[in-house]
């Protein structure tokens, strides 16, 4: 019988700190190789991580055997361990690669080993081709498994019901500010927020032809619409404008005749086998898209934490001043504040409010303590990793 193989015991940890930039000899070392050597060098360095990743992948399946047989993937996942590990990527990485990267790569390593014990499953509003999609992908990683769904209701409910093991639906747009319809399923829903994501999004004219005189009628989601409403008003004027519940769908209904056109990335353009007619079409060049990460229990501080909020106020002098002076007085950063029509009565409204820190960590667990207090009702819907590359 074959003996069983072990993992080796890992070194111990020493204190973080920042290494050292390589000395420029050492990097002009390879110089003077020829080709061949050269090629040689990097199939020993690509054995190397080979077997360096099965390592990890070995030592990570010694992860899930010391926490004991568990339900299901989803009580194997840690956001707050994940954030920590690609924020020491970012903090060591001295180039030649950029930070974002070098975190897509690790993030699909950690997606791998966590697979191993079963792919977590993440709804997400599809179809394929969606900004949303690749939102879900650049958290969780191609080893998860995706859940394409109809709209950002049925993403809440997959989720609530334990279809989904998590969920990702669009929050705000740098240029568009909220989607409306993610605050007010908060108001209903028992979910939280895990995490968030935060997507630069490019806008791409999309056709069948390719050829921009061809095109009569556009597909779009409205916040599509409202991001390109320049460049459309410039170069397609009298293009009719048809609302569609995702870019991808757009892209679907475009796909089957030549006078028609999609506005959606570059991905949905592949998923159906459209053309670019013209790209990027955004007005703005940081047009970037927030999504929150949506499940069904709370997660242990990371170490670079945001909290979101939902304040249902009492109508009285000073109300909303009673919820941020405790805020304030703490020296807790507030990053966003708007309020919602609550479902209880008319004229009645929520704040939503995000801010930093961890929810059980002082300063901010005091200044929430205090809050409460004050006799409004208030609901922490999560505290997450901040968004990292």
């Amino acid at each position: 019988m074959a003996e069983k193989k072990t993992p080796r015991r890992p070194a111990p940890l020493k204190a973080a700190t920042k290494p050292r930039k390589p000395a420029r000899a050492k990097a002009d070392a390879p110089a003077g190789l020829d080709l061949a050597q050269v090629r040689a060098q990097i199939d020993g360095i690509d054995q190397q991580i080979q077997a360096l990743i099965a390592e990890r992948a070995r030592w990570a399946r010694q992860v899930g055997k010391a926490k004991g047989k568990l339900a299901a993937a989803v009580d194997y996942y840690r956001p707050e361990r994940e954030a920590q590990v690609l924020r020491r990527v970012v903090d060591r990485n001295h180039g030649p690669l950029a930070d974002e990267v070098l975190v897509r790569l690790f993030r699909e390593v950690m997606s791998a080993c966590l697979a191993q014990q079963e792919p977590l499953k993440i709804g997400y509003l599809g179809p394929e081709g969606t900004f949303s999609q690749q939102a879900a992908l650049k958290h969780f990683g191609h080893s998860a498994h995706g859940l394409p769904l109809g709209s950002i209701e049925e993403v809440f409910q997959e989720v609530a019901a334990g279809h989904a093991d998590f969920g990702v639906v669009p929050v705000e747009n740098s240029g568009q500010g909220t989607i409306q319809v993610t605050l007010d399923m908060f108001l209903t829903s028992p979910l939280r927020i895990c995490g968030e994501v935060e997507l630069r999004v490019h806008q791409h004219l999309l056709s069948r032809s390719g050829r921009i005189e061809d095109i009569e009628r556009i597909y779009a989601h409205p916040q599509a619409f409202a991001q390109a409403a320049g460049w459309l008003r410039t170069h397609l004027p009298r293009a009719e404008k048809i609302p569609v519940s995702s870019n991808a769908e757009g892209a679907r209904r475009a796909r089957h005749a030549d006078d028609a056109a999609a506005i959606a990335g570059e991905s949905a353009g592949l998923a159906y086998g459209l053309k670019r007619v013209a790209g990027p079409i955004e007005d703005r060049s940081d047009n970037t898209t927030r999504f929150l990460v949506i499940g069904r229990q709370p997660f242990p501080p990371s170490g670079n934490d945001r909290t979101s909020l939902l304040v249902s106020i009492r109508d009285r002098p000073g109300a909303l001043y009673g919820v941020l002076e405790p805020l304030a007085r703490r020296g807790i950063s507030m990053s966003r504040i708007e309020s919602r029509p609550e479902h209880g009565g008319k004229w009645q409204y929520a704040f939503f409010i995000d801010v930093a820190g961890h929810c059980d960590e002082a300063p901010l667990k005091d200044a929430l303590d205090e809050i409460a207090a004050q006799g409004d009702a208030l609901r922490v819907l999560g505290s997450y990793p901040v968004a990292i590359a």
